[in-house]
């Protein structure tokens, strides 16, 4: 995919798939085609592994270039493939990244460094040394509660005016503002996904291009509804939807995702919702609390 049809087509739900893991907690390949087949068949526009929602602090890197394997094969040019290469280690997000552009995925989405707290002036040598190592579009991924650095609109616009292939960030940042800014400095066909679930409606009213919401796993077609209903102009409608989702998406992360998303997923059936240590599942009461917002959307069969 050329740059310019990756700013065309990598837009609208773009789902951040869990890792689906067998109880002995190995990578379990054939739930995880399963749950690709099944997104595209609910209308999601893309695919994203090995996010957050993809646990891969929990992966080693080669599960991780197994997943970005997985998913290229499986989802098969039927939508565009965004995957997660970016560490806190330098070498390690080129070598993930590389291996994304070899494997064909359509675009890497590259994580401010976590936990080394970079200056912006790092941050910009950083993620222009990782663009500068492939010709594939990259997305950035800004998510100052997880990273603890805060991707500067200034800095953003450094990265995409030297490299060219820099065409999207997803902002998981309560900070509407800096959303607004950075479309109004970088223009419409700067791609922005909302990386906050309550978020997303407000984003795609901003001018945002999508969202990568983790509620996606759970309820697919609602969320791709969203931004189905923006895009043909029916705003109302729309408002209504993203009222609808709220109590999910806020029972969702009740405590760290992807634990409360992958319970939610076993109690649809669609994977043995294991976690590797030490992320646990919710706890009985934030259970039950997840059970009545999947309940309360009508559309979602849960098990009693």
């Amino acid at each position: 995919m050329t740059i310019e049809e990756a700013r065309g087509r990598i837009r609208g739900s773009v789902v951040p798939l869990v890792t689906p893991f067998s109880e002995s907690g190995e990578i379990d390949d054939v739930a995880f085609g399963r749950l690709v087949d099944w997104q595209i068949d609910e209308g999601s526009h893309g695919i994203s592994v090995t996010g957050t929602t993809g646990e891969p602090s929990a992966l080693s890197l080669d599960e991780r270039e197994r997943m970005i394997s997985l998913a290229v094969q499986r989802t098969a040019g039927r939508v565009p493939v965004v995957v997660g290469t970016g560490t806190n280690n330098h070498r390690e997000t080129i070598r993930l990244t590389k291996y994304a552009e070899k494997e064909g995925a359509d675009a890497a989405l590259v994580i401010v460094p976590y936990y080394n707290k970079p200056s912006q002036e790092g941050l910009f040598q950083h993620l222009r040394s990782v663009a500068e190592s492939v010709a594939m579009p990259i997305i950035i991924y800004n998510i100052p509660g997880r990273t603890a650095v805060n991707l500067e609109v200034p800095t953003l616009v450094r990265l995409v005016e030297a490299c060219s292939n820099v065409i999207g960030v997803k902002e998981a940042n309560v900070n509407l503002q800096q959303v607004s800014d950075e479309l109004l400095a970088l223009g419409p066909d700067f791609l922005v996904f909302s990386g906050i679930e309550a978020l997303c409606f407000p984003m795609l009213a901003l001018g945002g291009a999508g969202h990568v919401s983790a509620t996606a796993n759970v309820a697919p077609r609602l969320v791709a509804r969203l931004y189905d209903l923006c895009r043909e102009g029916r705003w109302e409608e729309a408002r209504s939807l993203h009222y609808r989702l709220l109590p999910l998406n806020e029972a969702l992360f009740l405590e760290t995702n992807p634990g409360p998303v992958k319970w939610a997923m076993g109690q649809l059936g669609k994977i043995t919702p294991t976690l590797r240590l030490p992320l646990v599942p919710p706890t009985p009461p934030h259970q039950e609390a997840i059970r009545d917002a999947m309940r309360g959307l009508g559309s979602l069969e849960v098990r009693a």
